[in-house]
Formats: structure tokens, sequence, C-alpha cells
């Protein structure tokens, strides 16, 4: 059982708190109510060049890295499609530090063009590395604009394209940050050596005056349903050929959200699981298989992914028979009690695992609290899950006629 004691500033702040005298630091973790999917569609990529310009200095904290590094800590942050994180973890004795940079730079940002310049070319640096200049780059922005066509999802945290970075100005940045990022938008949770006492005194000493905003929340989108399968070839400089196949399914907090999380580790997680024993030792197709969700607060999709020992065009029919084989034997047949009690101990392991650190302690606290939900009530989610929800979670997502289908070939010789 985590003990998060919490309460709410005037300004509408939400702070979490989880005291853990064994340990010697404090994690303080800010989380913020914005994400991609709150992107103009013509400028995307703004919350993950927001994540560099955090760090760009703000009014009275020129340089953040410095600030947390003098005081013995370290820094760092990430950006999802629904979510930016910013987190420090410091000795308990200077944990202040943390408390005036973040309430700092959500105060008053530097709005600086050279800080602006320097960083939309970081970005589009950035952009280069991972999208167009190793294999598979392209692989997130292909297969989301395979899946999506009308919800934002359908593209990456980083953006479509770097021209989209490169155009940004210096008024959308203030009118991007000015409408999302605030103390009513946000949740900061702090874990360590530290009491609910302190905590208080610091949040409201330091966040406490900052004034709450209007935020701009961005409207539903509703993705139309596929109602035919969908697929897309295309050929680049891989190693080898690599086939991946789609299903949407429903998004985090849906009744079968957990089921489709555990199914996802009965087909790939472990030795044990049914792509490592029929699709890597007992079939000469696949080199490596895997399967995942995208875990997303919208609705997002439930992932199959194989690379091939050939690239023939039999070899990738072969690789798409077997993924329907294995997903018609769960449909037909469901998942025994015992591959489900192995894959949720594999969860839970994990799970308790990622809470032993104070600064994962935080972030968990800080998701949970944005979304309302009782961080001890997860465990019991998956711990309740039978084979039957199983089924019924791969009979609402294996559907054939939903099946997004995207192949890599190598290039020709």
């Amino acid at each position: 059982m985590i003990e998060y004691p919490s309460f709410t500033l005037p300004n509408g702040l939400k702070v979490v708190h989880h005291a853990d005298l064994t340990c010697s630091t404090v994690a303080v973790n800010l989380l913020y109510r914005v994400g991609a999917r709150d992107e103009d569609s013509r400028r995307t990529g703004m919350a993950h060049l927001f994540e560099h310009l955090m760090f760009g200095g703000s009014a009275n904290v020129p340089d953040f890295d410095n600030a947390i590094e003098i005081a013995g800590g370290w820094n760092n942050a990430w950006t999802s499609n629904d979510f930016p994180n910013f987190y420090e973890v410091l000795p308990a004795c200077n944990v202040e530090t943390a408390f005036w940079v973040e309430s700092d730079r959500m105060l008053a940002l530097a709005f600086s063009d050279k800080a602006l310049e320097v960083q939309k070319n970081v970005v589009c640096e950035e952009f280069k590395q991972t999208c167009l200049n190793k294999p598979y780059g392209d692989f997130g922005a292909l297969l989301r604009e395979l899946v999506f066509k009308k919800h934002p999802y359908r593209w990456q945290t980083i953006g479509l394209t770097m021209e989209h970075i490169k155009a940004v100005t210096q008024d959308e940045v203030r009118s991007f940050f000015y409408s999302h990022y605030a103390p009513n938008n946000a949740v900061l949770a702090v874990a360590g050596n530290i009491s609910i006492g302190q905590v208080r005194e610091l949040a409201e000493k330091w966040f406490g005056d900052i004034p709450a905003r209007e935020i701009a929340r961005t409207p539903g989108i509703t993705e139309p349903e596929i109602t035919e399968p969908r697929s897309l070839t295309v050929r680049r400089s891989v190693p080898q050929a690599m086939v991946a196949q789609a299903f949407p399914m429903e998004g985090y907090g849906s009744p079968l959200y957990e089921a489709a999380d555990i199914l996802s580790d009965i087909l790939s997680v472990g030795k044990a699981s049914r792509f490592y024993r029929n699709l890597i030792m007992a079939d000469t197709v696949f080199t490596d298989a895997d399967a995942s969700i995208l875990g997303s607060d919208d609705p997002g999709y439930f992932l199959l992914t194989g690379r091939l020992h050939s690239s023939d065009s039999a070899s990738v029919k072969a690789a798409f028979d077997a993924f329907s084989s294995q997903t018609a034997h769960i449909l037909d047949n469901g998942v025994s009690a015992d591959e489900l009690e192995r894959a949720v101990n594999k969860f839970e392991s994990n799970y308790l695992f990622s809470n032993t650190s104070c600064i994962s302690k935080a972030q968990n606290l800080a998701m949970c609290a944005m979304r309302g939900e009782d961080i001890n009530s997860i465990l019991p989610r998956y711990r309740a899950l039978s084979p039957e929800k199983i089924s019924l979670a791969a009979q609402a997502i294996f559907n054939p006629r939903r099946a997004c289908s995207l192949t890599y070939l190598p290039l020709e010789n």
C-alpha cells in the first residue's frame, strides 16, 4: 500500500506526496496536461519543442541544469502524445532548489529568440537522427498515418515534419505556453525523504503566487471506425524485411485496457510467450517478433511486429499468415489460466520494482493523480483479470477487417 496524502493550492495546482525516510534523496515531478494531441496540425511537434525550451532558462534561472547540478542533483524530461513530464532528484537537504526552478519556469519562462533558434535546431537534428537517418526511422510516422486519419495521434511527438518546427514563431511559443503550462493544468508529485508539512510549505512558498490561467482545451476528436483492411509497403535502406500489423483498441481507463495490456505480454514477453515458442523457435520466417499497445489515453492500437529472415513475397505473406494464425488461435481457444497467471506475475514484479525508486514512484503518483485514479488500484485490476476477460479483449481487438498492415522491404539491388 502506497500512502500519498495530497492537497490542492488555491491556484489549482494539485500536489501529491509520498514519504520514504529510508532514502536520502527527494524526487520532484511536475506533469502537465498537454501533449502532441493538443497541437495544431500545421504546427506539430510543439509539445516536444517545449520539452527543450523549458531547459532554456527562465526569469530568475538562466541555466536550469547548472542550478540542479550545483545542488547535487540531476534532472530530465519526456513528452508523450498526452503529457510532458519534468523531474529532478536531489539530496533531501537541497530539495528547495527543485521547487524554485520548477516554479520559476512555470511562472516566467524566458522567451529568448536565441534560445528558440537553438532549440529549434536541436529538435530538427533529433528529427534527422531518429526519423530520417536510421533504419526503420519513419516506422512510427508511417504506422500512425495508416491507423489514424483525423485524430492528433496520427503524428508522433517529434512532429510530422521538420518544416513545422522551423516555422515556429515566438508569438506561437508564447501562446502555446500560456495556454497550457499553468498551475491549474499540472500535478506536482514529491516522493522521498521529506514530510508532508515540508512539501506544503515549499509548494505554497514557490507555487502559491503563480496565477491560474485560462487553459485551451482541445476538442475531443473521434477517429472514424476502420471498416476495411489498410496496407502499405515501402522500400527503405533497412537490413532486413519487417512487418507490422496494428488493430485499433480503446484507450487507458476503458474496461478492457488491462486485459489488452496483459494479452500483449502473453503473446510476446519472455521465452514462455506464444510468439517466442511458435514464431521464433518453431518457425523459419521470423528472427524476432513482438506485441505491444500504444498505451494512450484516447483510443490507440494493439501492435504486432516482426523482422524476417527473408524479404521475398512468400516470406512476407507467411509472416502475416502467422500473425493471423496466432490471433485466431486466441479467438478460438482463449488463453490458459497458467499463461495468464505467469503474465500477471511478471507485470506485478516489474511494477513493484519500478516503485522502489523515488523518481518512479513520483512519476506514477503524478500520472495517477492526473488521471484521477488511486495508484493502489492498479495491481488489483490486473490481479482480477480472468481468461474470459482476455478473450473479450481479443474479440474486441483482433478483427481482420480493421487490420492496418505495414511492410518494410530492403532496397532492391
